[in-house]
């Protein structure tokens, strides 16, 4: 049993065959699948898709490049979507100063918004921070929602692993951790305690080393629990049942083994 706690669709390119990607999850053996939003437009497919698919979830939040758009009538909107009885978080919520599409300032504000949403709502975060590792910590020190934070796509050093992880938050690993040249990050995977990781697509981006070339979709975290089991020495059934578990506790969904 699988999961897949972070896939965006491409909804444009997916409608064409999202049954195709729904039954490549199902035979890779994937229980549930997270799909965050990034804009309202996003979080309000994110939720039809769940009602239409029994393994699909969604999570309901503005990223941090279209932070413009969180006004109070869209923190309303969302307020409203995470009552939803499939949408079991906010997110993708944070920083990013990659692109610097916003100023500071802006993403601050509307992550401080999302954050105190998320706690009103009781629902756990995901996290996104690209190339603003202090600037994420620092205003989860603040505010720190009592649902759970996942920090997707971890991407930070050992220290940043190591202040999160004592925080209780959660590490979401995927594509990059096949990648050839990559021994830092799974070294760090590699150490982490394993009831603290969770694992992700990022679809259709962050595609795994042996599907490289090609649009990820969530079949595909299937290589990134055989690689976590691969660095860690155990079974890729032991890999699965755990982040599985995390998953569940997490999320707060049923889980068997």
């Amino acid at each position: 049993m699988l999961v897949d706690t972070h896939c965006h669709l491409d909804f444009e390119q997916f409608d064409a065959d999202r049954e195709a990607v729904v039954e490549r999850a199902r035979a890779a053996g994937l229980a549930r699948i997270v799909i965050p939003g990034v804009d309202l437009a996003a979080c309000r497919r994110a939720v039809a898709l769940a009602e239409r698919y029994p393994e699909v979830y969604a999570a309901v939040g503005v990223h941090p490049n279209d932070a413009q758009e969180l006004t109070p009538a869209a923190l309303a909107e969302l307020k409203d979507l995470a009552k939803h009885p499939k949408v079991v978080g906010i997110g993708e919520i944070g920083i990013d100063l990659y692109w610097r599409k916003l100023s500071l300032s802006e993403q601050v504000d509307a992550f401080r918004a999302q954050l105190r949403l998320a706690d009103e709502a009781g629902r756990p975060v995901i996290i996104h921070d690209r190339d603003a590792h202090s600037e994420v910590m620092a205003v989860l020190s603040e505010i720190r929602p009592a649902a759970g934070v996942v920090l997707h796509a971890f991407s930070g050093d050992a220290a940043m692993a190591e202040a999160a992880l004592r925080l209780g938050f959660y590490l979401g690993v995927d594509g990059p951790l096949t990648y050839k040249k990559n021994e830092a990050l799974r070294a760090l995977f590699a150490a982490a305690p394993l009831e603290q990781v969770l694992v992700e697509t990022d679809a259709p981006y962050l595609t795994p080393q042996a599907r490289r070339g090609q649009r990820n979709e969530p079949a595909h975290v299937q290589y990134v629990v055989d690689k976590l089991a691969e660095i860690r020495g155990i079974s890729r059934e032991t890999a699965a049942e755990a982040t599985t578990r995390n998953a569940a506790r997490f999320f707060g969904w049923e889980w068997r083994s």
